[in-house]
C-alpha cells in the first residue's frame, strides 16, 4: 500500500506540473484507484479476506510535442479487487510506448492498441471493469500515402496480464474512400468505404492428445482475413463485413480443424426525430486467442459484438448476455421516434419512444465423424438454426418530461435468457422488467432522481425489486442510496450508500455496499464477479 500511494503521490505532481506552461510540450495523464475493504458475509457468500484492503490502481502519463509522444501506465494489483483470474495479481509498469507522427505517417513502438473493422479477426483494447488489456508489444505503422487511401501494419507480441503470449500476431488493413478519387459521391453526400485486412498469428507446437495414443498435429500459423463494404448517404448508412479464419484447434473449440467463419449486415437511418437500425450476425467457430490452450477472458485477438441491447438498469441488466464465439445467429432491431411538442403523443414538450429487439439463436451443426479432437468437428449449413434460443430480448422505453422540473422515463423488459448456455447451468429463465425512472430538478443546483424497478419471473432465484434515490447538489455534492432485493427464493437485502465528491479534475466517491455475485458485462464480453460486502472508495483524477 506503501508504493501505491506513493505512485499517486508523483502522478498528482506530475499532474500540478502540468498546468504550467511547457511550450510546446504537453503532459496530461490520469489516475484511478478502487479501493475495497472488505467485510465477510456467510449470508451473501461474501469471502473473509487476509488484506485489509483490495485495491486495482491505474496511474497513466503522456507526454507529447510536435512529432513524438511517449507514455505508459503503472498498474498496481498486488491486493486486486474479487472475480479476477489469478494470473491478473501483480504490479509494476504494464504499458510504454513512443510515438511518432507526420503528415501521412505514424509509427508506433511499444504497447498499442488496434481494431481492423467491426474487430472479427482483431481487437485490442482495454476494458478495466472486465480485466482486459490485450495490448500488442511490438510496432505499428500507419500511413495515408494519397488521398482516399489508408494503411495499417503491425507486429507483436499479445499482454496477458504480466507477461506476454509467445505467439507472434502480424497484420495489415486497407481502407479505400472512394469519394475522395470520385468526386460526383463526394458532392451527392454519398460516402463509400471498402476495407481488406489480414492478420496472421504464428504460434509454437505444443502436446495436445486426441486420445491415449495419437497426439495433434497443430498448425504453426493460423490466417485470418475480412473484407467490408460501407455505404453512407446522409441519414442512411449500410456495413457489409465478412470475415474467415483458417484451422485454429483451441481449448474453445475441443481442438478440431475446423475453419472459422463470422457475416454481418448491419443498416442504420437517422433524421430529426426518427431513427431505425438493423442488424445480423452469423458466427461459426470464431474464437481467435493468441494462445490456443487458454480459456476466460484473456487472450483473445478479436472481438465479436454482441448485438444485443447495453442496459443500464440494475434489474435490466441482471441477466446480461456474453456472445458465444462458438457459434450463434443474432439479430437486433430498434426503432426510435420522437413524438413533436404540441401534438396529441406529444403533448407539451414531447415525448420520446424507443423498441429495441434483439434474438439470439444456436447454430445447426451436424457432426462429422466422432466430432471430436483432431477431426473437422461438423458442418453446419448457413441459413440453418439450431433447436436452442440463447437470449431474446424485446424493450419499450418512453421519455416525457411533465413539466419544467419533471421528467419521467418509463420501460418494459420481456427476456429469455439461457442460463446454461452463459453460465453453464440453470435452464432458461422467463422475466419481465419494469422499470420507472423520474427525475426532478428542485434549481439549477439541486436534482433529485428516483428508481423503482421490478423483475418477475418463475424460474432462478424468483422476483426481484430495486429502488434508488440520487441527490445531486452542483458542483460538488452528490448523494445515492438503492437497495436491490430478492422477493424470491433468497429474501436478501443489497443495500448501497455513497457519497460523491467532485472538484475541479478530481473525483472521489465513499461508499459502503452489499453486492451481489453475478456477471458484469460489455459488449458481449463477461467476468464472474463474487459477492462482497464492505467499505468502497473510488478515486479519479485527470491532468
Amino acid at each position: 500500500m506503501k508504493r501505491l500511494f506513493i505512485i499517486i503521490g508523483i502522478m498528482t505532481a506530475l499532474g500540478s506540473r502540468a498546468q504550467s506552461d511547457y511550450g510546446d510540450i504537453t503532459v496530461t495523464g490520469s489516475i484511478q484507484s478502487d479501493i475495497l475493504i472488505p467485510q465477510e458475509d456467510t449470508k451473501i457468500g461474501a469471502e473473509k479476506y487476509k488484506e485489509w484492503g483490495l485495491t486495482n490502481t491505474y496511474a497513466d502519463v503522456s507526454v507529447m510535442t510536435k512529432h513524438i509522444d511517449v507514455g505508459g501506465r503503472v498498474e498496481f494489483m498486488r491486493f486486486p479487487l474479487p472475480g479476477y483470474e489469478p494470473d491478473f495479481k501483480g504490479w509494476g509498469l504494464a504499458n510504454i510506448y513512443a510515438r511518432m507522427h507526420a503528415e501521412s505517417i505514424e509509427v508506433t513502438l511499444g504497447n498499442f492498441y488496434e481494431q481492423f473493422g467491426s474487430g472479427f479477426i482483431l481487437r485490442t483494447y482495454e476494458e478495466r471493469s472486465l480485466g482486459i488489456d490485450n495490448s500488442l508489444m511490438g510496432a505499428k505503422i500507419v500511413a495515408s500515402p494519397m488521398k482516399g487511401v489508408r494503411l495499417k501494419a503491425l507486429t507483436g507480441y499479445q499482454r496477458r496480464y504480466w507477461s506476454y503470449n509467445d505467439a507472434l500476431v502480424s497484420g495489415a488493413d486497407l481502407e479505400l474512400g472512394l469519394e475522395e478519387w470520385f468526386h460526383a459521391l463526394g458532392n451527392s453526400n454519398t460516402y463509400v468505404t471498402l476495407g481488406g485486412s489480414w492478420v496472421n498469428k504464428r504460434e509454437g507446437d505444443e502436446t495436445v492428445m486426441a486420445d491415449a495414443t495419437h497426439r495433434l498435429n497443430l498448425p504453426k500459423y493460423v490466417n485470418a482475413w475480412d473484407v467490408r463494404a460501407r455505404l453512407q448517404k446522409g441519414g442512411l448508412s449500410v456495413l457489409a463485413e465478412y470475415a474467415q479464419k483458417t484451422q485454429d484447434p483451441s481449448f474453445d473449440n475441443g481442438y478440431i480443424y475446423r475453419r472459422g467463419y463470422v457475416a454481418m449486415l448491419s443498416a442504420s437511418y437517422s433524421k430529426r426525430g426518427m431513427s431505425a437500425l438493423l442488424q445480423a450476425k452469423r458466427s461459426d467457430n470464431m474464437s481467435f486467442r493468441s494462445r490456443r490452450s487458454m480459456n476466460g477472458t484473456s487472450s483473445f485477438v478479436n472481438h465479436l459484438p454482441a448485438f444485443t441491447m447495453e442496459h443500464t438498469y440494475a434489474l435490466a441488466a441482471l441477466y446480461p448476455y456474453a456472445t458465444q464465439p462458438l457459434g450463434e445467429w443474432a439479430y437486433q432491431a430498434e426503432l426510435g421516434y420522437q413524438f413533436k411538442r404540441h401534438t396529441l403523443l406529444g403533448g407539451k414538450y414531447g415525448t420520446g419512444v424507443k423498441v429495441n429487439f434483439s434474438h439470439v439463436h444456436s447454430l445447426q451443426k451436424n457432426l462429422s465423424g466422432t466430432g471430436g479432437a483432431g477431426t473437422d468437428g461438423y458442418h453446419s449449413a448457413f441459413w440453418k438454426w439450431g433447436d436452442e434460443t440463447y437470449y431474446q430480448d424485446l424493450n419499450v422505453q418512453v421519455d416525457k418530461k411533465l413539466s419544467k422540473a419533471f421528467k419521467l422515463n418509463l420501460m418494459y423488459m420481456n427476456q429469455r435468457y439461457n442460463k446454461t448456455i452463459v453460465e453453464g447451468e440453470g435452464g432458461m429463465i422467463h422475466s419481465n422488467i419494469f422499470v420507472a425512472e423520474g427525475k426532478y430538478q428542485f434549481s439549477r443546483k439541486t436534482t433529485l432522481r428516483g428508481e423503482l424497478q421490478y423483475l418477475t419471473t418463475g424460474e432462478d432465484d424468483g422476483d426481484w425489486a430495486f429502488g434508488l434515490l440520487e441527490l445531486s447538489l452542483q458542483p460538488h455534492w452528490m448523494l445515492t442510496v438503492s437497495d436491490m432485493y430478492n422477493c424470491g427464493a433468497t429474501k436478501i437485502h443489497y443495500y448501497m450508500g455513497a457519497v460523491t465528491f467532485n472538484h475541479k479534475s478530481h473525483r472521489l466517491q465513499v461508499g459502503y455496499a452489499r453486492t451481489r455475485a453475478g456477471f458484469n458485462c460489455s459488449g458481449g464480453v463477461c467476468r464472474y464477479v463474487p459477492a462482497s460486502k464492505g467499505v468502497t472508495v473510488n478515486y479519479n483524477y485527470n491532468f
